[in-house]
């Protein structure tokens, strides 16, 4: 296994090998049972069931609909310290296409992204700590719900996550099939970018496509906004920023029906940034923009602006110890410290928009297969890496003292 051949330093890592094979055939088994967000009913039983066979303090179950939290006490608690850290355990709406023996049991389901492996890691963690407690303060291990999309997150933390574990810090990983397995990459501030919902409607008047001058066309509408879109971000933002408008769905009229003008059309599309200044500017513009385009075709048109995800962006202090922490266990060489920040989004930016902390991203191969993608599957040999990781972050951050 290649756990057994990543050179990494430090005894979280050659004690938390020896339980790989437990580590793996919980990874698959979740991985053959996945489940959508707020469903998470099977994966929280599991999860309850190894927390409690670790030896961890208190397992507390329900938080956030399908959220687990497992609490861990160090051998000492004068630092009165508790630090946090999170997993998310949702899975996708697809359709595997693998032809391994752990695939999906549950037709269009997929756990497409490794919430399967991060699930394991994070117990991998727990029992680690629960057998060394080489710590002193207080673990708080979240095994989140819905991420993908649900907002998982921030239902845990208005069901009172941080009243009832007031944490200090939280930390979270990803695992990067364009990285290579035993690396670690991250930076000190946005990592995701936040992601907004645009909806666009627009209101013609329907007729005859024969007779188009007695109508106002909503298609041509649509297309002169798509665009004249593309305009926000080049002409309103600036380069030294980073923005998206990415308009990925239209609907208008009926396939069928060749020679009707329908009397509206919809478009929807997705807005990705990482400041919220950007974001303001943003959704001002289309609305304006997308409002003067329709009427001066004669027709109207109206903006419906979600803000989804915020953007996930770790705190400096956090973010440069968990890259120490890491470079403990790797070496220098395996740890990019100003990780380029990606445009999708992860909600574990509620988190960190309530307690100081830093997302990483594990490293873990996948030879073209990238997350989202029906031939995805968890690099199981990075499994003990991310749970000595993990682990290590608690152990460096509420250090025993003699």
């Amino acid at each position: 296994m290649l756990a057994h051949r990543l050179k990494v330093n430090g005894r979280a890592f050659a004690h938390i090998a020896q339980f790989h094979p437990e580590l793996m055939a919980l990874r698959r088994d979740l991985h053959a049972h996945p489940e959508l967000g707020f469903e998470e009913v099977y994966t929280a039983r599991r999860v309850k069931e190894a927390l409690k066979l670790c030896g961890v303090d208190e397992v507390h179950t329900g938080i956030g609909k399908t959220g687990v939290v497992g609490v861990i006490k160090g051998q000492r608690n004068a630092s009165g310290r508790m630090v946090g850290l999170r997993a998310d355990m949702d899975a996708l709406t697809m359709i595997e296409q693998n032809d391994f023996s752990w695939k999906s049991a549950r037709h269009g389901m997929m756990h497409g992204c490794g919430h399967d492996g991060h699930t394991a890691m994070l117990v991998g963690a727990a029992r680690y700590l629960a057998e060394t407690r080489n710590f002193d303060g207080t673990a708080v291990l979240v095994f989140q719900p819905g991420e993908e999309g649900f907002a998982g997150a921030k239902e845990m933390i208005q069901d009172g996550l941080f009243d009832r574990f007031p944490v200090g810090a939280i930390y979270a990983m990803h695992n990067w099939p364009a990285m290579k397995p035993g690396t670690v990459g991250l930076n000190s501030g946005p990592m995701m970018a936040a992601a907004d919902r645009v909806t666009i409607e627009i209101t013609g008047r329907g007729g005859h496509g024969a007779h188009a001058y007695l109508a106002i066309d909503p298609v041509l509408v649509a297309a002169h906004i798509i665009t004249a879109v593309q305009s926000v971000v080049s002409r309103n933002v600036r380069p030294i920023d980073s923005a998206v408008i990415s308009l990925c769905a239209m609907q208008a009229g009926d396939v069928h029906a060749m020679s009707v003008i329908p009397s509206k059309a919809v478009l929807v599309g997705t807005v990705r940034t990482f400041h919220v200044d950007v974001q303001n500017l943003i959704e001002r513009r289309l609305a304006e923009l997308c409002s003067a385009v329709a009427l001066g075709l004669g027709a109207t048109a109206t903006v419906q602006y979600e803000r989804i995800y915020p953007a996930t962006v770790n705190t400096a202090d956090e973010a440069n110890f968990a890259a120490d922490v890491a470079e403990s266990l790797v070496g220098a060489e395996h740890v990019v410290r100003d990780m380029e920040p990606s445009m999708g989004a992860e909600d574990f930016a509620f988190m960190l928009q309530t307690r100081p902390g830093a997302y990483l991203r594990i490293g873990q191969g996948g030879e073209g297969c990238f997350l989202h993608n029906s031939r995805y599957d968890f690099n199981d040999e990075i499994l003990p890496l991310g749970s000595a990781l993990h682990a290590s972050l608690i152990e460096q951050s509420m250090p025993l003292t003699v």
